[in-house]
């Protein structure tokens, strides 16, 4: 049977599956364009099993809102080659897949893993991928907040960082994309004070007071300088303490409007 260029197309487009490879499998299937979309799959499957080992330490992080911007989600999603992360298709993979978490209310790995999308397994869905792009592609993390009164999205450096902020009230934009800009560049480890761990707090003291000691400071003082050691720490690491990076003589509670709170943050990098 002679097989006809626009066969070819139709079938690549459907794949992202090569043409030589698309023709070669429509002279099997008799120009079949579905025989030939699940001979393809079939032996992708195959391809994809053989990458599933490959290391991924390159791709993007997603984030997306629902239309009331009360329930968002933000996703890691990784592969071999920077190249790829920047690939057009993988970011389709990526929003595709942040869609399905947020749509179906998905709350772990595993039960990501049991999902369906598009009307495919998720395994079929993500092996679809790894033949289309070339690379092994995979899911390192994501979560879910929900159920908030807003929630502010911001990816930054071409989807290198990506940052989910909940707060307690509905925040003029301009601020609110703000603070997760500032939490993309300052990268804060907890939320506030109370949040730090007290073996955290413990430790910090005694290599302060350790410090203290060394640089010759009489221990009568040593209290007061572990006191102001610490709360400079605290700066560094809780983001309500920090120093607003757009006005540093702010910290972020206090460009908060009055009566507002922000609930928690999530800062996904790759890398």
């Amino acid at each position: 049977m002679s097989i006809t260029a626009s066969q070819v197309n139709e079938l690549r487009s459907k794949t992202g599956v090569g043409l030589m490879d698309c023709k070669k499998v429509l002279v099997e299937t008799n120009g079949d364009i579905d025989d030939a979309v699940k001979k393809l799959r079939e032996k992708g499957l195959a391809k994809a099993a053989k990458k599933s080992d490959r290391s991924t330490t390159e791709g993007r992080i997603f984030v997306q809102s629902d239309k009331s911007n009360t329930n968002a989600v933000i996703l890691e999603l990784n592969c071999e080659t920077d190249f790829v992360g920047s690939n057009e298709l993988f970011s389709q993979c990526g929003s595709e897949i942040a869609t399905a978490i947020l749509t179906n209310s998905i709350n772990t790995l595993d039960e990501l893993n049991k999902s369906t999308i598009n009307n495919m397994a998720y395994s079929d869905f993500i092996s679809d991928y790894v033949v289309k792009l070339g690379e092994n592609i995979s899911v390192k993390q994501f979560q879910l907040v929900s159920n908030q009164t807003f929630i502010e999205t911001y990816i930054h450096m071409n989807g290198k960082i990506g940052v989910l902020v909940a707060f307690d009230k509905v925040i003029e934009t301009e601020l609110s994309k703000g603070v997760a800009m500032h939490v993309a560049a300052a990268n804060p480890a907890y939320l506030a004070v109370d949040d730090v761990d007290s073996t955290e707090i413990k430790n910090e003291k005694e290599i302060i007071r350790s410090q203290s000691l060394k640089e010759g400071k009489p221990e009568a003082i040593l209290d007061k300088i572990v006191e102001g050691r610490l709360s400079k720490y605290f700066k560094e690491i809780c983001l309500l303490e920090q120093a607003y990076i757009k006005d540093d003589k702010q910290s972020i509670k206090a460009i908060l409007p009055n009566n507002s709170s922000i609930i928690s943050f999530v800062r996904f990098s790759i890398g």
